[in-house]
């Protein structure tokens, strides 16, 4: 008799504390933006991006959002959309941003194309197309969790036309959309896997979409859980060609659709047997740490008594097995033997042949950026600085891109003013060597008009290397970097800022860097 008493009033109290929680969860306030293009004037009208940004509003609207929704949208109405949307960001607890259309990516950053777009050069990336990070930065500076869906890894022929005006540098655009990093407390979901393109479909909305509309708001689950549903129904639409893929730094459970229903919870256990036979499940696994056996019991009674407390285990078991990994690799790092400075001589730029351009680039509007070996050190950096100033241009680093090398072909005529050596002069715009004249000496007044001067070997005599000195110097290797790093001992320059010595080649290089800390820039003397 108490038995059942006390099971009476376990049910009475879950069914209070779902009722908080779902009540909590209505009030958050929640903020979507949803922009579909499909009318394009310049390229092929695509199907169904209208259809998905309408079902998409309505079904935003259902689970509580206050919805921003664009469709067909140009260059102005993609901007002006965007700011109605950040404008409502304030006091957001949940930020959604949804996109069906064209997108490309260009040197690993992703675009919307709106209705109105050609883009026939590259020039006209920045004035026709709207950065997909606009969006994003807005998102992660006002709200604490943040979902992303972008249905835009379509086939793109605006692409293809900016590839075909590139001409060699039409590497740097990818076939549908780049991998994107995430703030604390976003999720992102595309289509597809990144660098892969999606399919349209056959029907009223695209497969990805589709998925969505069924298993986005299931009641009581979480978001991370809907789209492992989503990407099994994409995968069996599409046959395996196209496999949806999301990048999360979520710290805890989404659920957009908190389970209203704790009644039928209460009930669906007010059989003795099935109550007996869950509560004695529960006290045999509520002890382990396997999130494994947790996992059996959601999946055997999705409405269990004690689903709130099975979920909140594998969190446990999951922070858990995190501090674990970060204790590991903490231990790690502190086995392994100290990093000294110069392995920062090692460092190398991946893209040697975009440096070597930019390095060319460099010295031919006067900004010295010593020689064009392809290795990006200080000296690249100081005259990638200097460039920058002098010509007024805003750059995001100091450091190799694509868009770099296209600002440097741009600039026609030399812009930094040009430095000569110690042992030449700026002559009609160009460093030229000084020539010195070899004095002759003065005639003797003691010697007589009819001797002969003897002839004296000068002491100062410049005397051309032999046959040895040469072929050492061809032994030499690529740079001056690799001299330094063959022939300079580990340790031995904490402190200093200059550094010199001769290689075992013959040839001499001298180093230099910033400050103490700071990466070594060597060249040949």
């Amino acid at each position: 008799m108490s038995g059942g008493y006390d099971m009476h009033c376990l049910r009475m109290v879950m069914t209070v504390f779902l009722v908080l929680i779902c009540s909590q969860a209505l009030a958050e306030k929640r903020v979507a933006l949803v922009i579909g293009n499909s009318a394009y004037q310049h390229v092929p009208t695509l199907p169904n991006p209208d259809n998905d940004a309408g079902d998409m509003a309505a079904k935003l609207r259902d689970l509580g959002f206050e919805v921003v929704v664009g469709r067909d949208l140009d260059l102005a109405g993609v901007r002006n959309t965007i700011r109605d949307f950040v404008g409502k960001l304030d006091g957001a607890d949940l930020a959604l941003f949804y996109y069906a259309g064209h997108g490309l990516q260009v040197n690993g950053e992703n675009y919307i194309a709106p209705v109105d777009a050609k883009l026939l050069s590259y020039i006209d990336l920045e004035f026709e197309a709207v950065p997909i990070n606009l969006i994003l930065s807005a998102m992660e500076r006002s709200t604490r969790v943040n979902l992303v869906f972008l249905d835009a890894c379509r086939d793109n022929p605006l692409a293809v036309n900016l590839a075909r005006s590139m001409g060699t540098r039409s590497s740097s655009i990818g076939r549908g959309l780049a991998k994107v990093g995430t703030g604390i407390g976003s999720l992102i979901a595309f289509a597809t896997q990144p660098g892969n393109v999606a399919l349209d479909g056959a029907g009223r909305n695209s497969p990805f979409t589709a998925a969505l509309l069924r298993h986005l708001g299931k009641p009581g689950r979480d978001i991370t859980r809907e789209l492992i549903d989503v990407r099994r129904d994409v995968l069996a639409a599409t046959a395996g060609k196209q496999v949806p893929w999301d990048n999360s730094s979520l710290t805890g459970e989404v659920v957009l659709k908190p389970s209203t229903a704790p009644e039928a919870a209460a009930s669906t256990g007010s059989g003795k047997g099935d109550n007996a036979a869950e509560l004695a499940y529960w006290d045999t696994i509520k002890g382990s740490s396997d999130r494994d056996l947790f996992d059996a019991y959601l999946q055997q009674y999705p409405a269990g008594t004690f689903v709130s407390l099975a979920k909140a285990k594998i969190r446990i078991i999951e922070r858990a097995a995190a501090d674990g990994a970060a204790a590991t690799e903490q231990v790690a790092a502190l086995t392994q033997p100290p990093v000294t400075e110069t392995p920062a001589l090692e460092t190398t730029e991946p893209d040697r042949e975009l440096v070597r351009s930019i390095q060319k680039e460099l010295n031919r509007v006067g900004c010295r950026a010593g020689s064009e070996d392809g290795l990006w050190g200080l000296g690249s950096r100081r005259a990638l600085e200097q460039f920058a100033r002098l010509s007024k241009v805003e750059l995001a680093a100091l450091e190799p891109s694509g868009d770099v090398l296209a600002r440097l072909r741009t600039q026609k005529a030399q812009i930094c003013p040009l430095v000569c050596a110690q042992n030449q002069q700026l002559k009609s715009g160009r460093c030229v060597d000084v020539k010195r004249e070899a004095k002759l000496p003065e005639p003797s007044k003691t010697r007589s008009t009819g001797e002969t001067p003897a002839k004296k070997t000068p002491s100062n005599a410049i005397t051309a290397p032999d046959d040895a000195k040469r072929k050492s110097f061809a032994s030499c290797p690529a740079s001056a970097q690799l001299a330094a790093r063959q022939t300079l001992q580990p340790g031995t320059g904490r402190g200093r800022t200059v550094r010199s010595a001769t290689h075992s080649c013959g040839r001499a290089f001298v180093c230099r860097r910033a400050a103490r800390g700071q990466p070594w820039d060597c060249d040949w003397r």
